[in-house]
């Protein structure tokens, strides 16, 4: 998939140098990824197949796109799964990732209560309808956690052309405290709640509220229909092209950090592209919905 010389010798030095790569040593290989892997249930599918092909065992630290891009950055983990394309390719080229694999694709949606006070229902410019949601100032719940999808909602907020506040808050995840960069409309803490969660919390959370929300589309089939008490709330924007929203794997580059398992890493990754695991992401439904899109190989089955 990816080649060269460079590479090739990368692979060699990282299975000569990397601690625990010795025989009999525990498989174990962390990965840092963005919590709709997790919340909408591939992980559950992709991950027992490829332990019980390679005797690999993943460890998943399921946060923010921002914060598992943090995690490469510091060496805290081999490998990260992420939703943000920009963000991954300036992660590779400043050297922290060893290359980026694209390996599949949903879309984010707008969700709202059905009573819809905005009146964005059958909209397909994700814009238009942010700009009705903040006009009306509905309530408007935002992940503000850094995430693939916080980053994709400020796009969005930008593409607006409202007058935005621009700020860099604090929150606390797992303990850590972390700066947020965000770029909002004016009405924060009014219509406008910012409360630095992952996709799960920030759809219940828009549930109680009966607010707006931005989701990514596998997140949100879980959470309606793969459980029992389901979720209030519906999709009243979406097929945007400035919805699309595309997964990439990336190991962290070892001659930034020697320490990580590389090549299991590398193998993660190539086994992600393979025929089997892309067939496994393109089977994956929920209410007999797909919920993802294969990408390195498009007619998987």
């Amino acid at each position: 998939m990816k080649t060269g010389l460079a590479w090739i010798l990368t692979l060699l030095v990282a299975g000569l140098t990397v601690p625990g790569t010795t025989q009999g040593a525990e498989k174990v290989l962390k990965m840092s990824t963005t919590t709709s892997t997790e919340n909408s249930g591939l992980l559950d599918v992709l991950l027992p197949e490829f332990t019980k092909e390679t005797g690999i065992q993943i460890k998943v630290l399921a946060k923010g796109t921002g914060a598992a891009i943090r995690d490469g950055m510091d060496g805290n983990v081999d490998i990260i799964f992420v939703h943000a394309k920009e963000r991954e390719e300036k992660f590779v080229s400043d050297g922290y990732g060893a290359y980026r694999l694209a390996v599949m694709h949903n879309d984010f949606v707008i969700l709202g209560p059905a009573a819809d006070p905005a009146g964005v229902k059958g909209t397909h410019d994700a814009a238009k309808a942010l700009k009705k949601i903040a006009i009306r100032k509905a309530r408007f719940v935002s992940r503000g956690d850094d995430s693939g999808t916080h980053t994709k909602e400020k796009a969005l907020w930008k593409a607006t052309g409202l007058p935005l506040k621009t700020e860099t808050t604090e929150i606390v995840k797992q303990g850590k405290r972390q700066q947020v960069f965000s770029q909002h409309p004016e009405g924060l803490g009014q219509w406008y709640l910012s409360i630095g969660q992952g996709m799960g919390k920030t759809l219940t959370y828009a549930e109680e509220k009966q607010a707006y929300t931005v989701a990514d589309r596998g997140t949100y089939l879980k959470y309606k229909f793969g459980r029992k008490q389901g979720l209030d709330l519906k999709i009243l924007c979406q097929g945007d092209p400035e919805l699309f929203n595309p997964y990439g794997i990336i190991p962290i580059n070892p001659t930034r950090h020697p320490h990580v398992k590389f090549k299991w890493a590398d193998r993660l990754a190539e086994w992600l592209v393979s025929p089997k695991a892309q067939g496994l992401i393109a089977r994956y439904k929920i209410a007999g919905q797909q919920a993802f899109f294969p990408d390195a190989i498009a007619n998987a089955r």
